[in-house]
């Protein structure tokens, strides 16, 4: 029987109930034995309703106090003497937000970022962790699948942790190629973008766990970041920048935003109203919440307002706790309304619902280490991101893969003989085995500079038992030139650190890097060059090399990916995800705006200059060549494109075609499909309208078909506030890159509004 049944039949015995209710006993008796369904304590935490329906039931048993304190949060490393972290938020973390116990509504434990389960703070040993690649390797992979499953991995690892907000999901499009951040995003174009982010968010949030998307918006550069105003008209914004973001909040749903540090047109992007309200919350209908970033949020009333719906660390960054007392006091003065702050507290709760993390509450452990088993699963799956994420820019005369029976490998530079290079900033991780190089600088923020323990000399040596393969620091261009010169084969290693918080002045290798690569591919013609940068760099010596690999930031397992890459154990399947340029000089700005202004001196950066003209769609328009374009990437094998056919019915555009492997060896290809209207008009002459990644075996042959969103056929109308598409006839081409078109059809299409978005007006 049942507490509470015992509990009414003692209630009835003491206030004299009748025989009849005693009679009923054994009844109740009998039905007690039965089972009973278990009623939520709650009715918000029956897991039945929808996501709207419990955030309503949530909000309606809050009182004020409640709802303000899931509309703040607290940093969750120390930073004495300003700071103590929240003594119930994970030590060396980025933030936690209290829950309401009474309510069942737990609290936020929030980590960052896009690569895996990073650690901040001093204490960066506390929580070695798996790393993924970059963001753009993952997004030079062009396989959302494989997206998803890193996503889903680092994700998994974040709840193993404790946490249940994942500070990922980088998108912003790669403006400046100089941005010290770069490596976080997703590359030049916006449907590339979109799609491999949201597939990455899918993927942490298969965990039960929040997701951001950020750095909304507009975020091109480190330098100034703090005072810098990206200033764009409205149709340019939304035909880039702001339709990368629009793909993948479509396609993934992440349940909150992250509004950045810099100004748009002005006004602080976590108080911007046309950002946040008109564009995001009005035009898309967005149903998260917005997160400021660490040291974002410059007001109490206006911010709110403006659409901000929680404060990140706020008495550790921002000048003042502004979502705690200013906020209080706000209200109180009538300069916010009692339902924005329900609003804001009601999308937290739905957020919090919508992503099962209510339901699924984590474990909050201290510090713990991951079992072998799973680190050696996840390790697999961060290798063959890596793998797909590696591009062959180069490769005259076959010269890889490396040949077996090559005697002697040089084997030089970017310590290569004990791990690979990462990007520093939040998104650090720190590696399962510890640094490999210790002792560099900068150690402090935004560093330390970290070298994953992942060998690229040791995984050669263990696919060449037989040979000499030897390593040289490459610090002493002659001493390495002569080792090379003693040699069947060199392998230069060259890397550039990019981070948080700074750009690169230039686009050249760092270090003297460059004249090591000219002396020996002077020695020694079999010369590849593998580099492991957080960006495109420019190529002085590009005519006297063999090969060269983009191998970005490769992550934990990043030597094993490389040797598999350059001795074909696996087919190099990599394409870029932006344009490598062959100077500064055919930049929209060659000379980076901000640098040598005083610290704290507000600028502006005119993202007018090119518009929506974006990486190759500048060099297309300006007819600019670029050191190797968009796209781009070559194979072990070869592979050719037949029957294009495309269709049009009202706005749909169908695009079919065969992709061929007419090589000697199974491999992957991206064929790439590009619109451009007949009588222009557009920011550039063409757009990337889709694209398939394919495995073949030799002699394959695959059908694919594609649907155009839209939108890539559209202009942004500002005075009609939606998408218009001209009547006329379009070309759809299909090749291997934004060059290297192989064949083009023809549609023609009728003058078409379209909505803002689907889930919008």
């Amino acid at each position: 029987m049942t507490r509470t049944t015992w509990r009414g039949l003692r209630l009835a015995l003491l206030i004299g109930a009748s025989a009849s209710v005693l009679t009923a006993a054994p009844a109740l008796a009998d039905a007690a034995k039965k089972p009973v369904a278990a009623k939520p304590a709650h009715a918000w935490l029956n897991a039945k309703l929808s996501a709207d329906a419990r955030a309503d039931l949530a909000l309606k048993a809050m009182t004020n106090d409640e709802k303000f304190t899931v509309i703040f949060g607290y940093f969750g490393s120390d930073m004495k003497p300003k700071y103590t972290r929240h003594k119930d938020s994970h030590d060396a973390s980025a933030g936690y937000v209290a829950g309401v116990p009474r309510l069942g509504i737990p609290g936020q434990w929030q980590t960052d970022a896009g690569v895996g389960v990073a650690t901040q703070g001093s204490h960066q040993d506390l929580r070695p962790r798996t790393a993924l690649p970059s963001g753009l390797a993952t997004a030079a992979t062009w396989n959302p699948e494989l997206a998803f499953k890193g996503g889903a991995m680092i994700g998994k690892e974040a709840r193993d942790s404790g946490f249940n907000v994942q500070l990922a999901g980088g998108v912003n499009l790669m403006r400046e190629p100089r941005n010290g951040r770069n490596f976080e995003y997703g590359g030049e174009d916006p449907w590339l973008a979109g799609a491999m982010v949201a597939a990455q968010i899918k993927g942490i949030q298969s965990n039960h766990i929040i997701s951001t998307i950020k750095h909304y918006a507009l975020n091109g550069q480190e330098t100034g970041r703090f005072v810098v105003s990206s200033n764009i008209d409205d149709a340019a914004a939304r035909t880039s920048d702001l339709l990368a973001f629009q793909f993948a909040i479509e396609q993934s749903d992440p349940h909150s935003v992250m509004c950045a540090y810099n100004r748009v047109n002005g006004d602080y992007a976590c108080e911007n109203d046309w950002l946040l309200n008109t564009v995001l919350k009005k035009d898309w209908g967005y149903k998260g919440y917005v997160m400021s970033d660490w040291g974002a949020d410059h007001s109490s009333a206006k911010a709110a307002n403006a659409g901000l719906d929680q404060e990140s660390a706020g008495d550790a960054f921002d000048k003042q706790p502004f979502f705690a007392a200013p906020l209080k006091a706000d209200l109180a003065a009538g300069k916010v309304s009692q339902a924005r702050i329900d609003d804001m507290a009601r999308r937290v709760l739905r957020a919090m619902f919508a992503s099962g993390l209510v339901d699924h509450p984590v474990v909050n452990p201290a510090p713990v280490d991951l079992p072998a088993a799973t680190l050696a699963a996840h390790a697999k799956i961060t290798q063959a991101d890596a793998e797909e994420g590696i591009v062959l820019l180069k490769n005259d005369g076959d010269l890889l893969p490396l040949a077996k029976t090559a005697k002697t490998i040089a084997v030089i530079g970017a310590h290569a003989d004990v791990g690979v290079l990462s990007g520093g900033g939040s998104s650090q991780v720190y590696p399962v085995g510890g640094r490999a190089v210790k002792g560099l600088e900068p150690a402090t923020w935004p560093g330390p500079v970290i070298y994953y323990p992942s060998s690229p000399l040791k995984a050669l040596q263990a696919r060449y038992p037989g040979a000499k393969v030897v390593y040289d620091d490459g610090t002493d261009a002659a001493r390495a030139a002569k080792l090379a010169a003693a040699s069947d084969l060199a392998v230069v290693f060259a890397d550039q650190w990019t981070t948080e918080s700074q750009d690169v002045l230039d686009l050249n290798l760092p270090r003297n890097q460059e004249a090591t690569i000219d002396a020996v591919a002077s020695a020694n013609k079999k010369t590849v060059v593998v580099l492991i940068t957080g960006g495109p760099v420019v190529m002085p010596w590009l005519d006297k090399v063999g090969a060269v690999v983009e191998a970005w930031f490769p992550g934990t397992s990043g030597g094993e990916a490389i040797a598999r890459v350059l001795t074909g154990e696996v087919d190099a399947t990599g394409r870029l995800p932006i344009s490598f340029p062959r100077s500064v000089a055919d930049l929209p700005r060659p000379k980076l705006d901000g640098v040598g202004k005083p610290e704290g001196e507000m600028f502006d950066v005119d993202y007018n200059l090119e518009g929506a003209a974006v990486g190759y769609k500048w060099y297309d328009l300006k007819k600019i060549e670029p050191l190797f374009p968009f796209g781009h990437g070559l194979s072990y094998t070869k592979f050719a494109y037949a029957n294009l056919t495309a269709s049009a019915a009202g706005d749909k555009v169908t695009v079919s075609f065969d992709v061929k492997n007419v090589g000697a060896r199974a491999g992957k290809d991206v064929p790439q499909v590009y619109v451009s209207p007949k009588a222009g008009g557009w920011e550039a002459p063409k757009r990337l309208a889709g694209f398939k990644k394919v495995s073949l075996a030799p002699g394959a042959t695959q059908r694919v078909t594609l649907s155009v969103d839209p939108r890539l056929l559209a202009v942004w109308d500002s005075k009609a506030h939606g998408w218009s598409i001209a009547a006329g006839q379009y070309d759809i081409a299909l090749g291997s890159s934004s060059r290297a078109l192989s064949s083009t059809a023809q549609v023609t299409l009728a003058a078409r509004s379209l909505p803002v978005s689907p889930t919008g007006k």
